[in-house]
């Protein structure tokens, strides 16, 4: 590691806000985060890529999918959202959920996304086509974070 410990590297600027989530892609060559909107990033230049813009609010999470190729984002807006990586182009609007919109997360093999939020409902959707298959009920308050198993 050398010098670099404990040094910045980079100092990602774009942001109007707060940014509230942030990751790395699986290959470490890109960042993104997110705050009003969700922006992508050069992790090794430290420039922006692209800016995702279509929420209306702030933008609570962020991750990209295990292959890279896609990223999710989840809104107080009450929406989650799907994005192409690669072009920053959207994908898909995931609605259902009734109020803010705290975590969103892929499974291990990209195909489903798991959201949850105030509306105290844990719900989980078709990657590909953006369809709900799942509406798991029954929290009595906020549900604040939420991840798939290992095996999915």
């Amino acid at each position: 590691m050398g010098d670099d410990r404990g040094r910045a590297l980079h100092v990602l600027v774009g942001h109007p806000s707060w940014v509230l989530a942030c990751g790395f892609s699986p290959d470490g060559r890109r960042i993104v985060s997110s705050s009003g909107a969700v922006r992508v990033w050069d992790a090794g230049s430290g420039q922006s890529i692209h800016i995702l813009k279509g929420h209306t609010r702030a933008v609570a999470a962020c991750e990209f999918s295990p292959d890279g190729h896609r990223i999710v984002s989840a809104s107080f807006d009450g929406t989650v959202r799907l994005w192409d990586a690669d072009t920053g182009q959207p994908l898909h609007v995931l609605a259902g959920h009734t109020a803010r919109v705290l975590a969103c997360g892929f499974s291990p093999d990209g195909r489903r996304v798991v959201s949850v939020g105030d509306d105290k409902t844990v719900r989980v959707w078709d990657a590909d086509t953006g369809q709900a298959l799942h509406v798991l009920q029954g929290h009595t308050g906020w549900v604040w974070r939420c991840g798939f198993a290992p095996d999915g």
